[in-house]
């Protein structure tokens, strides 16, 4: 089992519902799934592109990526319907939880000149996105693999009555919020 799954069910979770006085504990906050996102506006003018950001994706989140396709045709961009344009992962259970290790204890802290994750990025749900510029500050990746920098995006699904709930949840799984100026 992931050391935060367990985590999760020993201390997060009694004392989120201690914190929120929850009656039930379903309904505590919790994480459904974490997507990972990357798109490759390159793939357009190279192919080989999208087959090395597949390939770096596999090696990030432990499991192998589905492509996503253009919807319809833009000529500006020379994109037509169909081509292949990005990569993305839906991580659940086990790989989410050790993903989520893995980007609050050695990649957040590996990020040059970082003041925190922003507070704002919560929707009206309690869903969490942030994105990277670099796909390189993940340990999986050496230096050779990179061939170009891909912009990656990670969303949190997380099951909350409020945005702050999930806030919650999330600081308890050490995710390094930036510190608010008052």
């Amino acid at each position: 089992m992931a050391r935060l799954k367990t985590h999760y069910d020993k201390v997060v979770r009694p004392k989120l519902k201690q914190e929120f006085s929850y009656k039930n504990d379903l309904q505590v906050p919790r994480i459904e799934k974490i997507v990972i996102n990357m798109g490759v506006g390159d793939a357009v003018a190279d192919s080989k592109k999208i087959q090395a950001a597949v390939s770096e994706l596999t090696l990030i989140a432990g499991q192998k990526p589905v492509t996503t396709k253009a919807r319809k045709s833009i000529a500006t961009y020379k994109l037509r319907e169909g081509m292949s344009i990005g990569t993305k992962v839906t991580l659940r259970r086990e790989r989410m939880y050790e993903f989520l290790d893995r980007l609050v204890n050695i990649v957040l802290p590996r990020l040059r000149d970082f003041h925190g994750v922003s507070n704002k990025a919560f929707d009206r749900q309690g869903n969490y996105s942030f994105g990277f510029v670099d796909q390189s500050v993940f340990p999986e990746l050496t230096f050779e693999e990179t061939t170009t920098a891909h912009g990656l995006q990670v969303v949190f699904t997380i099951k909350a009555q409020k945005p702050e709930d999930a806030r919650a949840l999330l600081m308890k799984f050490g995710m390094p919020f930036e510190k608010e100026n008052k």
